[in-house]
C-alpha cells in the first residue's frame, strides 16, 4: 500500500466556511474513505491570510499572488496505485464547488520518482 497526498485547490474562495450542507457532504467523503481503513492523514485546511513566501532575496505576505488557484487544504490517502487515489479524488465535494485536487505519491527516502 502506498501514500498520496491529495492537495486540494480552488480558485473561487477557497478559504470561505463552507456551509453545513457541504461540510457534512466533505464529513460523509472523508468517513468513506475512513471506513475502508485507507485515511492516513485527515490533513488541514490552510490559513491564506496568515501565511509568508520565502524567496532567496525576499519575504512576501501570503501565498503566491500570481496563481490563480490557492492550496486550501490537504490530506494522505493509502491506495494500491496512483489510479485508486485518483478514484477518492474524483469523489471529492470539492469538485463541485469549482476546486480541483492534485494527486502525488509520497516517495519514502527508499523510493524514486
Amino acid at each position: 500500500m502506498k501514500e498520496f497526498m491529495l492537495i486540494f485547490r480552488n480558485s473561487t474562495n477557497s478559504h470561505e466556511n463552507p456551509s453545513p450542507e457541504q461540510l457534512q457532504e466533505r464529513m460523509n467523503w472523508l468517513a468513506g474513505i475512513a471506513a475502508q481503513n485507507k485515511l492516513a492523514d485527515k490533513g488541514n485546511r490552510l490559513s491564506a491570510s496568515d501565511a509568508k513566501t520565502v524567496k532567496p532575496d525576499m519575504v512576501t505576505d501570503g501565498p503566491y499572488t500570481e496563481i490563480k488557484e490557492f492550496i486550501s487544504g490537504y490530506m494522505i490517502v493509502k491506495a494500491a496505485n496512483i489510479e485508486e487515489a485518483v478514484a477518492f479524488a474524483q469523489a471529492n465535494p470539492v469538485l463541485k464547488a469549482g476546486g480541483n485536487v492534485e494527486v502525488r505519491a509520497i516517495l519514502r527516502p527508499e523510493e524514486k520518482s
